[in-house]
């Protein structure tokens, strides 16, 4: 009851009701593309395309990000990641970019300008990717029949052009999502895509299981206890931080500022993971060079190599990828936490560690702790992100419904669901509700 209580007080709230609607009326939209097939491509032969997808390989894996957009062929095929590979390039060349450095502390103006150069990277990108993915479907299990005018250059170009457009409104869509709806468009997009194929692949688990009798209804029990589990696992992962405690200078009547007990007392959270998921689409961009350089040759150790890394679930290639995880994480962290910045931030506004002097010494500091919390952190996400492949040889799990045990696709579904949340919750509260993890009863206005 006290659940159906705070979805009516989310309903009462015009302002965020309208914001749910429009965010599901967008993701329809979105869907209803992902299954609209290219132009010259016949649908009825794509079946045996798609079913390549199911095992949970590489191709599974961009299968999932796009909510079987890339095996349907369709005109959302390359999905939003064109757009996240641009943000990543252009977030790296903020370090080295003397221009982007300086359009980053211009404000509001500064970050439209590095949104229309994130936009044009897009666009570069996938001029590069979608002749790529045209030419690639063949190879990928796409039958000669399927191309109903032959692969000819006029299908090569207008097919491009669709697919480049179709990211493009696909970026437009995540766009209005953050601006008019809830969340934050582009994670909500990419989320969706993965939920999308959650009931196909634990369908595919439960008739292995059940139907095949290959250890019955318990073991399918037994699983969504251990998912459950790795899902609480995420989200201590993704929610916990290190408070360091912070003293505030009170400001007296003359204007100067008097170090004394009566400051106020804050905190300045540190997160355990605070690169997110960007390690493990780093680690993920790598993995896929040794297999793609191996194919150039036909010798017995490139084949071998090829094999190990083309397996996500292979010994060798989690074994390579958690190493590469932790790395990123550290260089990730490095580039995204400021400490130094933060010493000086607080030092400008008369705060300070306790026990700490204000400067190099804080900032020291809050490297050294940053150094510290970032390495079990690190260890921890890369448990999370390699669980997949322990699910598929420890326990006999699909290896499509292992994929959601775990690594990138998991990740991104809590840390999505968490920040919708909380921006739900900071609607009840800011109309005297309470949240959404306590009753919803409304709460009494202060006078």
């Amino acid at each position: 009851m006290k659940f159906f209580e705070t979805l009516k007080n989310v309903w009462n709230i015009e302002e965020l009701r309208n914001r749910i609607l429009l965010t599901l009326g967008l993701l329809l939209v979105y869907r209803f593309g992902a299954q609209v097939v290219l132009p010259g491509i016949d649908a009825d032969q794509l079946a045996s395309f798609a079913g390549n997808f199911d095992d949970g390989g590489i191709g599974g894996l961009l299968n999932a990000f796009t909510g079987g957009a890339f095996a349907n062929a369709s005109v959302f095929a390359l999905g939003i990641m064109p757009y996240i590979s641009a943000s990543i390039v252009v977030q790296l060349m903020q370090i080295a970019v003397p221009y982007l450095q300086k359009l980053q502390k211009e404000g509001e103006s500064g970050r439209k300008k590095i949104n229309q150069i994130t936009r044009w990277l897009t666009i570069g990108i996938c001029l590069v990717q979608a002749p790529s993915y045209l030419a690639g479907l063949p190879a990928m299990g796409v039958p000669a029949e399927a191309f109903i005018l032959g692969q000819t250059p006029m299908f090569y170009i207008s097919s491009t052009i669709i697919l480049v457009t179709g990211t493009i409104f696909a970026m437009w869509l995540g766009e209005k999502i953050s601006d008019k709806g809830i969340g934050n468009g582009i994670s909500i997009l990419i989320m969706v895509g993965i939920i999308a194929r959650l009931p196909q692949s634990f369908a595919q688990e439960f008739a292995s299981r059940v139907i095949e009798s290959n250890g019955g209804l318990i073991m399918i029990l037994i699983e969504l206890v251990i998912w459950f589990v790795i899902i609480m696992a995420s989200i201590m992962l993704v929610m916990a931080v290190r408070k360091i405690p912070v003293q505030y200078a009170r400001r007296t009547a003359s204007g100067g500022y008097e170090k004394n007990l009566f400051g106020a007392r804050q905190f300045i959270p540190l997160k355990l993971n605070a690169s997110g998921v960007m390690p493990i689409i780093f680690a993920q961009a790598i993995m896929f060079v040794p297999s793609a350089v191996a194919s150039l040759s036909d010798s017995e150790f490139a084949q071998s190599i090829q094999a190990n890394f083309s397996d996500i679930f292979g010994l060798w290639y989690n074994i390579v990828f958690s190493a590469l995880i932790i790395v990123f994480t550290y260089f990730y962290t490095a580039i995204t936490v400021p400490t130094n910045k933060m010493a000086d931030d607080l030092k400008r506004s008369g705060g300070f560690i306790p026990g700490i002097k204000p400067g190099t010494d804080t900032a020291d500091l809050l490297d050294r702790i940053m150094s510290q919390i970032t390495f079990p952190g690190s260890l921890f996400l890369a448990f999370i992100a390699i669980f997949p492949a322990f699910a598929v040889k420890l326990i006999g799990i699909q290896q499509g419904w292992a994929l959601f045990y775990g690594g990138t696709s998991l990740l991104i579904m809590v840390g999505v669901a968490i920040d919708t949340m909380q921006q739900v919750n900071s609607y009840l509260l800011n109309r005297h509700y309470d949240g959404l993890m306590k009753s919803g009863k409304n709460r009494k206005q202060v006078a």
